[in-house]
């Protein structure tokens, strides 16, 4: 029996084999990439969902594109993509297969913690692995903590053969894209409880990786368990974490937009498929109309969800351009305002894509219920993805600013 293991061999050897990944120079070229394979993944979503394929294939394609190194800055070589850009892009690809659209946000979000974090040596060294088509995953969150806040995967001094470095013990949950990456940046705590951010290579002797996601929707990211048993990280390998927040950066709100991102890629894709299933609907009885398209009320429920989609485009743009202004000289009110817009956009694009996947099956009606149709994807993608944070505290957050002049806490979480 083929496992996932046995696929992510076969892909990573075939990697290594070919060519370096293709170097994307442009914000336009990036879009066009990402427009292009978008496109491609989504045939096939229905089918990736309802059997839960992992998209080994697609993520390589994906990370071979170039599409996986635009945040590199171009002092090492990237093309450092404005923060919409990269917004638009995770959008695409959430529209086109939620799942696949998801992946590669925590691998910006580490490379956004090294921006503000590494070293000029470890800059060098890891920007230049995402420039030939290295993926980065994840291992921050944990399952047995009272909080999401606490951590209890430990790091320790390590003097072995392999040189100076670290062990790290422990085990992490939702690890989303660790299926697929080549390394997986895994938040860790000290014995004086200090934060890094491991780059721990995928094949490490001690790591392993358990594909037992279950979860409703988003259902082929690659989010299962990654165990840690005296696993051997190289001193090089390892960055602060806890200082990405000691001062204002952009560590947080960039964090926050891809999810935004995420839903309002979903909702996008929902709110297209919904015009096209009104079409082909029957009429409800009491419309007194030809086709459903000309249902008074079908036609008033089309354009409460057209606006809102369309609000959370355009407040997925404001927040995105109010981080890159932010990002030459940051400060405590710049990173605040960005913080907000982000926060602002988060709280509407989670109501949004809830609604907007909910009502494509209502309007569809009974026709709309059919697994092989697979529109169901759009609203368990989108449910299970809003729970990574609880819009309500956007809101509480939002107001406490525009009220008080509160300024939001300093989190990957807001």
């Amino acid at each position: 029996m083929t496992t996932y293991q046995d696929i992510y061999k076969t892909l990573n050897n075939a990697a290594k084999n070919s060519a370096q990944a293709h170097i994307i120079r442009s914000d336009a070229e990036a879009l066009e990439i990402a427009q292009q394979l978008s496109q491609q993944f989504k045939q096939n979503a229905v089918l990736r969902d309802a059997e839960r394929i992992l998209a080994f294939e697609e993520i390589e394609l994906f990370s071979q594109s170039g599409l996986w190194a635009i945040t590199v800055p171009k002092q090492y070589g990237g093309a450092e993509v404005s923060s919409h850009t990269v917004a638009k892009i995770i959008a695409l690809f959430s529209g086109a297969d939620g799942s696949i659209g998801q992946i590669p946000q925590n691998h910006f979000y580490a490379l956004e913690i090294l921006r503000n974090t590494g070293s000029e040596s470890q800059k060098q060294k890891l920007y230049a692995e995402v420039l030939g088509g290295a993926r980065f995953g994840n291992a921050l969150a944990e399952f047995k903590t009272k909080t999401a806040a606490q951590k209890q995967t430990l790091i320790s001094a390590a003097h072995t053969e392999q040189g100076q470095g670290y062990y790290v013990n422990g085990e992490k949950f939702y690890c989303t894209g660790s299926l697929f990456a080549h390394r997986i940046p895994t938040l860790v705590r000290d014995e004086n409880n200090r934060e890094f951010l491991a780059f721990i290579p995928s094949d490490a002797q001690g790591l392993q990786r358990i594909d037992d996601w279950t979860g409703f929707g988003q259902k082929t990211t690659g989010s299962g368990t990654v165990k840690f048993d005296q696993v051997f990280v190289a001193a090089e390998d390892v960055i602060p974490f806890d200082t990405a927040f000691e001062n204002p950066s952009l560590v947080g709100p960039f964090a926050q937009i891809m999810h935004a991102s995420i839903e309002v890629g979903i909702a996008r894709a929902a709110f297209e498929e919904t015009l096209q299933r009104v079409k082909q609907a029957r009429v409800w009885i009491d419309a007194n109309v030809d086709h459903a398209d000309q249902d008074p009320l079908t036609i008033y429920e089309i354009g409460r969800i057209a606006a809102d989609v369309r609000a959370s485009e355009a407040l997925l743009r404001q927040a995105a351009q109010n981080i890159d202004l932010a990002k030459p000289q940051p400060n405590a009110e710049n990173i605040a305002t960005a913080s907000i817009d982000v926060a602002k956009v988060r709280a509407h694009s989670t109501e949004t894509a809830l609604k907007a996947s909910s009502k494509l099956i209502e309007l569809a009606g009974s026709r709309g219920s059919q697994r092989i149709d697979g529109l169901d994807r759009h609203w368990r993608n989108a449910r299970v993805h809003t729970l990574h944070d609880a819009a309500r505290w956007k809101y509480y957050f939002i107001g406490n600013y525009i009220l008080n002049h509160i300024l939001p806490p300093r989190r990957g979480t807001l």
